[in-house]
Order: structure tokens, then C-alpha cells, then sequence
């Protein structure tokens, strides 16, 4: 088979002009107007004359001038993803990556910018607020929303439409017909793992809990209640989701209750944090104390000392999920590709994603 020619390419002059939205029309043959809805991905051009449009702009290099384009289609191609964390946290907990990966991910398929915002304090709220309404971005998506939190109004009251990850737990949420929002089935989950401990035969079964300001660690804290409704609550310690939260817990646990012989801990970290403290304490994993944890954090999970039980849940994917249903209200993504379930009349719009037991060495 002959050797094919390579298509000779031309090295842009820096000297040169650059290349205008006129210079691409004249070089497909077509007007201003029709190049401009086609750079700007705009509908109603034929299918051939679109082709020479991306052609002229391939071979002449030509790069939009995204104020212009923004001026056109009133979109700035940008979403906010506000974190109510400190960055400390953020980029500690692999949680925070996976899911900020999935909304990433889908974001650049539909050729948007993530602008990434984390609200370390109160006064970040002001510093945020401003951003917000300044017309830079086209949506938001929120989470890791504590109570009260001040986000969604201050996205509503702007204007910008906004997803919410996690089940919102302010006033008047549940009948909230404009709110969309993203979860897991957290108090499922929590049900499934104090369900696989109780199996076991393990009768002392304690529960490490998230802060109680987020619904998430709520929800799972009822599911936990939901299997053991009788349980004495000095069972029950709060943690915060980060690994030496959840060994301070456990700790406390051991202090309250010696006889304790199981730990569902709401979150892979804290579940982490406890092992290490029941390891020091001098009781094994699982023949003492029996250990479930939640999450399936790739980087967690599979890699501590007995290897974590836990309750999966796909966190890349609610992260995917937000995004597009963002992208949906913003109308740039075409036919609707999201499972809305648990959608009810007269509530919001909530897409809950499935929780299953994943079994490793420690329960």
C-alpha cells in the first residue's frame, strides 16, 4: 500500500492579523450571518454549509471572542459548583474528587467551564452572592449544603437556576415544585448495612453519624433507627465525615459502651478514622467489633486495615446527574437522558440513585 502524503499544514505567523468571523465566511463561501450561527452553535444552517463553516475555521484557526459570543446567545458557557466546605476538607476528602469528576466530565462534553467556589466561612457567603448575580455564570450546582444555608435563596433571588445535591432539609423544600435535586438512597443504605451487622449476629451495634446539620447524615442516622428502633442511644456519637472525626467518635463509644460488637459509621472516612482507634483500643476487625462503612470511596475502602465493608453509592454519577439536569434547564442539552424518579406532584424534581452492600474482610 503506497505511503500516504501528509496534508500540509501552516504554522500561524504570531505577526499576523488575526483571523475574524468575516475571514471564515469568505472562506467557506457563505455569509457573516450563517458563519456566525454556526461558531456560535446556533440551529437552522444546512448540514453542508455547517461543514465548510468548521472547515474555514480548522484551517484558519479562528477563535471565537467569547465576549461577542456571549453577547449572542445571553450564555457565558460557565457553571458554578459552590461547596459549602472549607478547602481544606475539599481537598482532602476523595468524596469531594469523585464528585466533582462526574460533574466535570459532563460539563465538558456539553463545552461549559466549571468555575469551582467553597464557602470556608460566613463571609464567604457575601463574596459568593456577589459572583452569582454578576452575570458570569449561566447556573449553579450546590452541595454539601449544611442547615440553614443561605445558597439556594441567594441563587433564587438572583435568578440562576440551580440544582441541589443532597435532599434539601429547609422550610418548604418538600413542596417546592421549582427545586431539583440529586441523592443517594442514604436512609436505604443505612438500612442495608445495620440489616448485614444484625445478620451477623452482632447484638451492640453502634452508630457513628455525620453532623447533623446535613441531611445526608440524617437520613442515614434514621435508617440506622429504622432496623434498631429500641437502640440505646449511647450508641449513637456524632462525627463529621473526616477520618479523625469518626476515630474521636468511636472513642467516645468504646468509653460509653465496652461491649459494643459492631459499627456502622456513615461515611468510609469516619469508618477509617474508627478502625485505626479500635486498633489501638486492642480489638480486632471483625472477630471483637464487626465494621460497615458507606460510601465505597475507591481510595478508601479497598485499602484499609481489614479491607471496609460498605454501602456503595455512585458518587461520579450523581455528580453527572446534577450536571445534566442543569444542563437540561439551561436547554443545551437536548433529549432528556435523566431518570427523574421519585418525582411527585406538587414537590420537587429529586433523582435518588441506588445504594447496594459491597462485602469486604471487616464485617
Amino acid at each position: 500500500m503506497p505511503e500516504q502524503t501528509p496534508r500540509p499544514t501552516v504554522e500561524a505567523d504570531p505577526a499576523a492579523p488575526r483571523p475574524t468571523l468575516e475571514s471564515v465566511a469568505e472562506r467557506a463561501g457563505v455569509s457573516r450571518a450563517t458563519a456566525s450561527r454556526v461558531v456560535n452553535g446556533g440551529a437552522g444552517v444546512r448540514e453542508a454549509l455547517r461543514e465548510k463553516v468548521q472547515r474555514a475555521v480548522e484551517e484558519l484557526g479562528y477563535l471565537p471572542n467569547l465576549a461577542a459570543r456571549t453577547l449572542v446567545t445571553r450564555r457565558n458557557h460557565a457553571v458554578a459548583v459552590v461547596v459549602a466546605e472549607p478547602g481544606s476538607r475539599l481537598f482532602s476528602d476523595p468524596f469531594f474528587a469523585q464528585h466533582l469528576r462526574g460533574i466535570g466530565r459532563e460539563l465538558s462534553a456539553a463545552d461549559n467551564q466549571m468555575v469551582l467556589m467553597m464557602v470556608e466561612d460566613q463571609y464567604d457567603y457575601e463574596r459568593v452572592g456577589r459572583y452569582l448575580a454578576g452575570g458570569h455564570v449561566d447556573g449553579a450546582l450546590l452541595f454539601s449544603l449544611h442547615q440553614p444555608d443561605p445558597l439556594p435563596q441567594m441563587a433564587r433571588k438572583v435568578g440562576l437556576p440551580f440544582v441541589v445535591g443532597g435532599r434539601p432539609g429547609w422550610p418548604g423544600a418538600e413542596s417546592d415544585r421549582q427545586l431539583v435535586y440529586v441523592d443517594s438512597d442514604n436512609r436505604g443504605g443505612a438500612r442495608l448495612a445495620v440489616g448485614h451487622l444484625r445478620s451477623l449476629g452482632r447484638g451492640t451495634i453502634a452508630t457513628i453519624t455525620g453532623p447533623l446539620d446535613q441531611t445526608s447524615a440524617l437520613d442515614r442516622l434514621d435508617g440506622y433507627r429504622d432496623v434498631l428502633p429500641d437502640g440505646d442511644p449511647a450508641l449513637v456519637a456524632e462525627g463529621d465525615f473526616t477520618p479523625d472525626g469518626g476515630g474521636r467518635a468511636m472513642a467516645e463509644l468504646l468509653a460509653r459502651r465496652p461491649d459494643l460488637d459492631a459499627v456502622f459509621a456513615a461515611s468510609d472516612a469516619m469508618a477509617s478514622g474508627a478502625l485505626r482507634v479500635l486498633r489501638e483500643a486492642g480489638r480486632r476487625v471483625p472477630e471483637d467489633v464487626a465494621v460497615v462503612g458507606f460510601d465505597d470511596v475507591e481510595s478508601i475502602a479497598a485499602w484499609t486495615e481489614p479491607p471496609l465493608t460498605t454501602v456503595r453509592q455512585d458518587i461520579e454519577e450523581m455528580g453527572r446527574l446534577m450536571a445534566r439536569l442543569l444542563l437540561r434547564r439551561l436547554d443545551v442539552t437536548g433529549p432528556d437522558r435523566v431518570p427523574a424518579t421519585g418525582l411527585r406532584s406538587g414537590g420537587p424534581t429529586s433523582v435518588i440513585t441506588p445504594t447496594r452492600l459491597v462485602r469486604r474482610a471487616s464485617a
